[in-house]
Order: structure tokens, then C-alpha cells, then sequence
């Protein structure tokens, strides 16, 4: 079930221990763990989650049989893991950061948004602890550093993690080229979200540094064949 705890104790049950999952506020500011910004199409439940109170939103069922989750709950019940948080909305981002530091869980996370202003108000707020993605503009700084026959001293881009798709529209986003460029940086290739086996192979072929996926037995299945995987625990 999508974004259940469920889900995710069982991912990590099976030895993934780099996950990835999308939060909103409650009207409240309780952070919960969901894709969509509204109920409608993963539970029982029905409307915008940012106008509704906790009360309210507990009370939805994922596939009819799981309550959603809190942020906090996911890092309790994962002590180990280390996950992506993509911050949906600007009212998650101060609770999301609030639930952080609670938990001590700054130094487990990456933030991720494609709002380049809402990754870069998380670094400031949060301070250099914090691990973020890219947004699009340094995405963009990168890709067009690729191309171009000389390195760029000083390249002005902000977060440690390029997390991207494969192509856009008619453009090949992901290459050597790009891998080249943001490897010479320090900075990993992260991208999504891939299910089909001959991609993930074309991928790690090229020598990307993760994928997002929403097949982690087939992954697991392509990584222990080129012994890559390592179990964990």
C-alpha cells in the first residue's frame, strides 16, 4: 500500500535501508506521510490535507485497512534507515524540520523539493547538517556544465544529490557526461522512478549512484546479480 508503514517496515525487512516518501501538514501541523496533497485517491478519506486537523485525517484508511502515517512515526519505526523526504508543500517544511530535530533524525534525511526557494529556506533554517537535493536551477547548472568542453570552477550549485528522471519530454537527461560532471563534484545521481528492468540495467550500467523505485523486488533481484547487493543486518 502506497506509503504505508507497512510498506516501508517491509522494504527495510528486506534489507533496503535508503527509502524515500513524500510528506504534507495537517492544519495543524501534524506532518504525515502522503503523496498526494488531498485523501481521494490512496484512501477512505476525502479532501486537502492541509485543511484538515490530525483528528480528522487519522481517521483515513490507505487501501481501507492502514491509517496514514505521521512523519514521526515512519522515523521511530525505522531507527536505521536512512531517508528522502520530499516536502510537498511550503506548510509541511517548518513542522517537517520541527519533527527532525525532535527526533534527531537531521543527520538520517535528505530533503528534496522541486521548489529550488523551499530547499534552499531548509539549509538556512536548518543549518549545515541538513542533507538536501538538487532544484532544478542547479539540475540545470550541472547539465549544461556537461556539455561544455572545460570545467567550471565554483559552479553555483546548492545540495548534495542530483535526484532526476531519465529523460524530459524529448531530452536525455541522464549520461555519461552528466555522471562525469557531477561525480567530479562530489555529488551522487539519484533517479526516478524507474520499474523496468532494461532501465534499471541501462542505469546502473552507466553508473548512476541510486534509483527510485516502486519494484524493490526487481531491483534487489537485478543488484544481487551483479553483486551489488548487501545484506543487511
Amino acid at each position: 500500500m502506497e506509503n504505508s508503514l507497512a510498506a516501508f517496515q517491509r522494504a527495510a525487512a528486506e534489507g533496503y535501508l535508503y527509502l524515500e516518501t513524500d510528506v504534507h501538514a495537517t492544519a495543524d501541523g501534524v506532518v504525515v506521510v502522503q503523496h498526494d496533497s488531498e485523501l481521494d485517491r490512496t484512501t477512505d478519506g476525502v479532501g486537502p490535507i492541509a485543511d484538515q486537523p490530525w483528528s480528522a485525517v487519522r481517521r483515513a484508511k490507505i487501501g481501507g485497512r492502514e491509517s496514514i502515517s505521521r512523519l514521526e512515526d515512519l522515523l521511530e519505526a525505522l531507527p536505521h534507515a536512512l531517508i528522502n523526504i520530499d516536502v510537498k508543500a511550503e506548510s509541511a517544511l517548518d513542522p517537517t524540520l520541527a519533527v527532525l530535530r525532535r527526533t534527531g533524525a537531521l543527520s538520517r534525511v535528505c530533503l528534496a523539493s522541486f521548489d529550488e526557494s523551499r530547499l534552499r529556506r531548509a539549509r538556512e533554517r536548518a543549518g549545515p547538517q541538513l542533507l538536501t537535493s538538487m532544484g532544478p536551477r542547479s539540475v540545470g547548472l550541472l547539465w549544461a556544465a556537461s556539455w561544455l568542453p572545460f570545467r567550471i570552477p565554483g559552479l553555483p550549485v546548492h545540495g548534495r544529490f542530483a535526484q532526476i528522471p531519465p529523460e524530459y519530454g524529448w531530452l536525455r537527461v541522464v549520461d555519461r557526461a552528466l555522471l562525469r560532471s557531477a561525480h567530479r563534484r562530489d555529488l551522487e545521481v539519484h533517479v526516478w522512478t524507474i520499474n523496468e528492468e532494461p532501465k534499471m540495467n541501462e542505469l546502473l550500467d552507466l553508473g548512476v549512484d541510486g534509483l527510485v523505485t516502486d519494484r524493490p523486488d526487481l531491483l534487489r533481484d537485478i543488484l544481487e546479480a551483479r553483486g551489488l547487493w548487501v545484506q543487511q543486518g
